[in-house]
């Protein structure tokens, strides 16, 4: 049953993690975890996937190739540097510009401060109080040293602010996890409703979500409202394989809820994800970092902790801002800086979000999920 529902799940997201085809891996370097291999030296090793020829080099057109490595094999090339050689296939500007380069830094700074401006749901002080201290130099992160007596979060009116429906729905998905890498995810209709919901109610049912929306329209990046929701559910939520090739993983369970990998804390910068488990006392704060110019809500704290056993060296995250406005930036800088450093602009500070896709799979034509996202150093 279990393996049936998870046939099922890939059914209802649209996600393939087929080890034998050369779908957006051209040009990559031999790797063992494949069937078969996609770079020229698969020719002369007869290991060349049986779409090697119509996909890395026959094809004119950027479908599936969007950001994919140089491979001197191909007629025309569909990565970030083409524009500058002039080798582009035709379509790349259709396919693959917008989904990176057409947004300045301006712009990005610019949206982001509407964002922060209409995030009505953020925590205020009456409602939230942390309690930082110790602060420790980078060069100490790594010592797994419990320097702090406390907990970080000191009080917060949960009546306040779970109550709210973006809290709610993020309340409601974040439990939905196996934490472990290596073992496949099985959810059931109604965790498959609950990330649905989780979506629509902080996209469609927020000014921070609308606001997103309406600009990323106007860029001619989404042709509709609903065009948006549907590959923000496949960015997010779809599911690959981080071990064991097992589909046990995805954006939003590396971010917001975390995991374990190599023994190790992986993502989770999500601050109500740190909340609830510190409140349980599977989480245990040890100290911080770095810590953002913001003298309120929402602030960024890069923190030190043990979860459960499991030690996370930097895990930073955005402070008392709400499920939408996280979701709504970690959305902005990956759509528009898939990969890189993201600069935004928060109540006239610089906040820089980090962003990572993940390579080893795709979903529509040739989309790179979320492999990661988080505040840098301040």
């Amino acid at each position: 049953m279990k393996v049936l529902a998870v046939l099922v799940l890939c059914v209802t997201l649209g996600f393939s993690n087929t080890l034998d085809s050369c779908q957006g891996r051209c040009g990559y370097g031999t790797d063992s975890n494949y069937s078969c291999q996609c770079n020229p030296a698969c020719e002369r090793y007869n290991d060349c996937c049986s779409d090697y020829a119509a996909i890395c080099k026959a094809s004119t057109s950027c479908k599936g190739r969007c950001g994919e490595s140089y491979n001197s094999q191909n007629e025309c090339h569909c990565n970030s540097l083409c524009p500058q050689y002039n080798n582009c296939c035709s379509d790349y500007n259709e396919l693959c510009y917008n989904a990176g380069g057409a947004v300045t830094d301006a712009e990005i700074k610019s949206i982001s401060e509407r964002l922060y401006s209409l995030d009505s749901n953020k925590a205020s002080a009456s409602v939230l109080v942390i309690d930082p201290q110790a602060l420790v130099a980078s060069s100490q992160t790594s010592s797994e040293t419990d320097r702090s007596s406390k907990p970080l979060f000191s009080f917060l009116n949960e009546n306040a602010l779970f109550s709210k429906p973006t809290y709610a729905a993020l309340l409601s998905v974040l439990d939905n996890y196996n934490r472990m890498t290596g073992q496949a995810e099985n959810f059931s209709s109604q965790q498959l409703a609950e990330q649905d919901k989780f979506v629509r109610e902080t996209m469609s049912n927020t000014q921070v979500g609308r606001e997103l929306f309406a600009f990323l329209y106007n860029k001619g990046i989404y042709k509709s409202e609903e065009d948006f929701i549907q590959d923000l559910k496949m960015m997010w939520f779809g599911l690959y394989s981080r071990n064991n090739n097992q589909l046990d993983s995805s954006g939003f369970e590396h971010i917001f809820a975390g995991e374990i990998k190599g023994g190790k804390v992986s993502g989770f910068h999500n601050w109500i994800r740190f909340y609830l488990l510190e409140k349980s006392g599977k989480l245990n704060y040890y100290s911080h970092s770095f810590n953002g110019p913001w003298t309120t809500f929402p602030d960024v704290l890069g923190m030190q902790f043990m979860w459960d056993g499991y030690y996370k060296q930097v895990g930073s995250a955005v402070i008392g801002c709400s499920p939408e406005f996280d979701f709504a930036i970690y959305s902005l800088c990956y759509i528009t800086r898939p990969g890189k450093q993201c600069h935004l602009s928060v109540g006239g500070s610089t906040l820089i979000i980090q962003t990572y896709t993940w390579d080893n799979s795709f979903y529509g034509d040739g989309k790179k999920f979320i492999g990661s996202a988080y505040p840098a150093t301040p």
